[in-house]
């Protein structure tokens, strides 16, 4: 199939960008020091191509996430980094055979894996972000009654998401140090093998967990593209079909309902997002570029992959212009 006989929008993944991305990071972190987090992609067709270069543990963050990859034989080392209140799903993945792990950062939710039948966690650590994860202060405590309660402990989880985008890599790293103090300083009362945190913002400057959660790293959006010495590339964009000229303006036939927005427009190279409504994404041309005429086809980048991906059915994989595969976005859904 030719790129141009697929239906707009369309979710497009350039297969040579995806393999040099995952070729970068496994330089940086090989075999298991990487546990990708598949809530990025939400394909279980690019999970098997991380699985094949050795990184066989993943993160994820929905109990739909979990289910599809245990059911895909990609279940020998799966963690939720996230909290849950009812495990009972996921124990039925673990009688299943897969290895789940699920994070903890509170009595209720310990109490929750115990009773869904899950038995490994990680201790979840606030390491600044105010989002989940107990005190470092508190994390020892918290392990010595999940273990009374029956539960292996494994280590700890942290995750520095307020550092992701410092545009400085300096400045990032030193924020990033302070991070991993604290789940250093909660490690050492908790005890394990596994020091799980980070991501695609803070590959080089973390060096301190054990495992790194980065997911999107694997199809980039514009966000994390400006961030100083990020070598990632573009490697999933948005296919749209031009449908209208206006006085100085193109539209094009793909908008909110196929971007995630919360981190602003998606980029066009040449030109100038104004801005995107329901169906429909409005731009102009940038300096030394001509508008592209009705029926042209055009790629835009997101500006935030993960719920991009989220709201396609499928993604279409094409070498230069040429489709070569098309993978189910069957992560979708909780």
């Amino acid at each position: 199939m030719a790129l141009d006989d697929l239906t707009t929008p369309a979710l497009i993944v350039d297969s040579a960008a995806l393999d040099r991305n995952l070729a970068t990071m496994l330089g940086a972190w090989p075999d298991r020091t990487l546990r990708p987090h598949v809530k990025a992609h939400k394909t279980t067709g690019i999970a098997r191509r991380q699985a094949a270069l050795g990184h066989t543990g993943f993160t994820c963050a929905t109990i739909r996430e979990i289910e599809v990859m245990a059911a895909a034989g990609l279940g020998s080392d799966l963690l939720l980094a996230n909290e849950v209140v009812d495990m009972r799903r996921l124990g039925r993945v673990v009688d299943s055979g897969a290895r789940v792990t699920v994070a903890i950062d509170s009595e209720a939710t310990l109490a929750a894996a115990v009773a869904g039948g899950v038995g490994e966690v990680l201790i979840d650590v606030n390491v600044g972000t105010p989002r989940c994860g107990c005190s470092p202060e508190s994390a020892g405590r918290l392990a010595d009654r999940a273990r009374a309660a029956g539960l292996a402990v494994r280590g700890v989880m942290g995750y520095e998401g307020h550092v992701m985008f410092v545009d400085a890599e300096r400045e990032r790293k030193d924020q990033t140090d302070q991070a991993m103090g604290l789940l250093a300083r909660a490690h050492a009362d908790v005890g394990g093998e596994i020091r799980s945190g980070g991501g695609t913002g803070t590959w080089q400057t973390n060096r301190e967990v054990t495992e790194l959660q980065a997911g999107s790293y694997a199809l980039m959006d514009t966000e994390y593209r400006k961030l100083e010495n990020v070598p990632f590339e573009q490697a999933a964009t948005v296919l749209a079909t031009v449908i209208s000229i206006g006085d100085g303006w193109a539209v094009a036939d793909a908008g909110l309902k196929s971007f995630g927005m919360d981190h602003g427009n998606p980029g066009l190279p040449g030109m100038l997002v104004w801005y995107c409504s329901d169906e429909h994404v409005v731009f102009s041309a940038g300096d030394g570029s001509t508008l592209p005429a009705v029926g042209d086809r055009v790629r835009l980048e997101p500006a935030h992959i993960d719920p991009t991906c989220a709201l396609h059915e499928r993604m279409f994989v094409v070498d230069g212009d040429t489709v070569i595969d098309e993978w189910p976005v069957d992560m979708r859904g909780w």
